[in-house]
């Protein structure tokens, strides 16, 4: 007769399988919980790139707009007022404590540009302030008598996008452009 198998005793057994399982278990988990942290921090990232380009593009628009009204050479002098109409405004003048237009929250002198095709919420904005009559070329407002090509007005641009959320210029993707333009020369 064969002998019957026997079973090893409860007590012999230490249950190290069982440790080891589980700390490789919670091993996996930390690294899939920091990978899927990595992977979060990613879309986040390139979600607030293409935001970031997008109201880029819209302030690039309008700044373009803006400078496509100043080449038309149809603004005369006596458009340009204050306060600020039709994206129009006079020579800042420089205060103490007064911040530039651009950077005040409650200036309202904005005129809405053209909306991008490819995002209907978006709405750029612009204006332009004349800055005076500027030189041409180097020393031609010092000449006796003046050069009648001398003298011509100089312009700045500023254009920005409109937060599409509606609540002012707390968007994370606000972009503020400006350029300076020159009036073309008269024609000899």
């Amino acid at each position: 007769m064969s002998k019957p198998l026997t079973l090893p005793r409860p007590a012999a057994q230490r249950g190290a399988a069982l440790m080891v399982v589980l700390v490789l278990l919670l091993i996996m988990t930390v690294l899939g919980l920091s990978s899927l942290r990595g992977t979060l921090m990613s879309q986040r990232m390139a979600a607030n790139t293409y935001d970031r380009n997008i109201s880029l593009q819209a302030a690039e628009s309008a700044l373009r707009e803006g400078e496509a009204v100043v080449a038309a050479g149809t603004l005369p002098a006596t458009s340009f007022t204050y306060p600020c109409t039709a994206g129009k405004c006079a020579q800042p003048t420089a205060t103490a404590g007064n911040p530039d237009r651009w950077a005040d929250p409650s200036f309202a002198g904005w005129q809405n540009g053209s909306m991008l095709s490819g995002d209907a919420n978006m709405t750029p904005q612009y204006f332009i302030e004349l800055m005076g009559n500027a030189p041409n070329w180097p020393g031609c407002d010092q000449e006796i008598p003046m050069h009648p090509n001398c003298l011509t007005p100089r312009y700045r641009i500023t254009a920005r996008n409109l937060d599409p959320t509606g609540a002012g210029n707390s968007d994370r993707s606000l972009v503020v452009l400006q350029s300076n333009y020159a009036a073309a020369l008269p024609s000899p």
